[in-house]
């Protein structure tokens, strides 16, 4: 561990002292009327060097869990600049969210659609005002020494087949052991895919206070799960070799890694210290009918972002394109065929571990180095393709945990 201690790269510090592996601008629509608008404006500087994401929210109604989202996103470290794009019916205002983010020390911006004269006008404003806060950014923003210990990683998988438990999130399980034993943070997702392992579960909890926290929210799950008669596998994971709900469960804990669990978080919480944490990502019960947990892979990556990921892993055996807005994607397979097929898009194959021609313990190696090298700039495959999908749902979810409360 002392080899990683010594490893520094430069990164981008913030008001709040946080630090970001990326400096991105964040163009934020708050409501759907305004999303054209606000992915042109992104659009404009694709391929430029300028480091612009767009996210939002469609809704036209409130929503705390939506905002809570988007705020989380404005205070991420990798963001340094925000523009917010609404349309000015809305809920959702985005001269409010500018001023969070002006209140976090970093430039922003923000225009309504209706004010400006329609679609031409905002999108030829738009892009003038990215560029002004590229400029800002680009004098304003200063560069510090990050390591290891200041990482915060998340893990999730998609796609998952036979090959996903048995080498793709082992080599995450490893990797995250060493990234806690460093001093680092590492966060898992999909409590839905904990299914049947309840006392497993409970047995990594820190403390008698954290496996009350494991306890309930396995119960809650489950709970939700029955209610809305759906669990988290697919035709795709039958194809792939998976049986059971259980038996994916088993592969999909793995990525866990075996440190103690420090805490339960809520989506938009981030961690109170550094260590292992667990995301709940399930709607809470009195309002089981507000919203559907885990619709597509973007919300569960997008749950991880506002909790704090620099970076994530998304671990798929049957292969996945997705990437996401704010933090860069590192995509793994445990598929050697899959890698093979899908190399365009995904990063890193630890298939040889199955074939018996790499030790588990130098791919977790091997895989750190591309963590570090993502860190210091290199892009992921999705970065280089541009893809940075994303989700913000309609939820309801209380936001007491153990982690530190996103204020809205």
């Amino acid at each position: 561990m002392s080899g990683y201690a010594e490893i520094t790269w430069k990164g981008y510090l913030r008001n709040n002292g946080s630090k970001g592996i990326r400096n991105k601008i964040l163009v934020m629509y708050t409501v759907e009327c305004a999303s054209f608008v606000a992915k042109e404006i992104g659009a404009a500087y694709r391929n430029t060097g300028m480091d612009v994401d767009v996210v939002g929210f469609g809704g036209c109604t409130d929503n705390e869990y939506a905002l809570r989202m988007m705020i989380a996103m404005i205070r991420h470290p990798n963001v340094g600049a925000v523009l917010t794009v609404g349309l000015g019916c809305e809920y959702l205002q985005g001269k409010s969210l500018a001023e969070i983010a002006e209140n976090e020390g970093k430039p922003a911006a923000w225009m309504l659609i209706q004010d400006y004269g329609g679609t031409s006008k905002t999108i030829e404003e738009g892009m003038l005002a990215v560029q002004r806060l590229h400029e800002r950014l680009a004098d304003e923003t200063v560069l510090v020494d990050m390591r290891v210990s200041d990482l915060v990683i998340g893990a999730e998988c998609g796609g998952s087949d036979y090959t996903s438990g048995l080498a793709g999130n082992v080599v995450v399980g490893r990797l995250f052991d060493r990234l806690v034993e460093a001093g680092g943070t590492a966060i898992f997702e999909e409590i839905v895919e904990a299914i049947g392992l309840r006392d497993i579960l409970l047995g990594r909890a820190k403390n008698e206070e954290v496996r009350g926290d494991l306890g309930s929210t396995y119960d809650k799950m489950l709970d939700y799960c029955k209610s809305v008669r759906q669990y988290s596998v697919s035709p795709g994971n039958f194809a792939g070799g998976l049986t059971t709900i259980e038996e994916k469960s088993m592969g999909a804990f793995a990525k866990s890694g075996t440190k103690p669990i420090e805490g339960v978080l809520k989506v938009s919480q981030n961690p109170a210290h550094a260590g292992l944490w667990l995301l709940d990502s399930t709607p809470d019960p009195h309002y089981m009918s507000f919203g559907y947990t885990n619709p597509n892979d973007n919300e569960g990556l997008m749950d991880l972002v506002c909790s704090g990921s620099h970076l994530l892993f998304l671990v798929t055996g049957r292969g996945t394109v997705v990437g996401s807005a704010v933090s860069p994607v590192i995509k793994i397979t445990g598929n050697e065929k899959t890698y093979r097929r899908m190399s365009d898009d995904l990063d890193f194959c630890s298939g040889s571990a199955l074939t018996g021609e790499k030790p588990m313990d130098v791919l977790t190696e091997e895989l750190m180095s591309l963590v570090i090298a993502t860190c210091q700039g290199l892009q992921t495959k999705a970065e280089r393709l541009n893809h940075k999908e994303y989700f913000i749902p309609y939820k309801y979810q209380a936001s007491e945990s153990t982690g530190r409360n996103c204020e809205v």
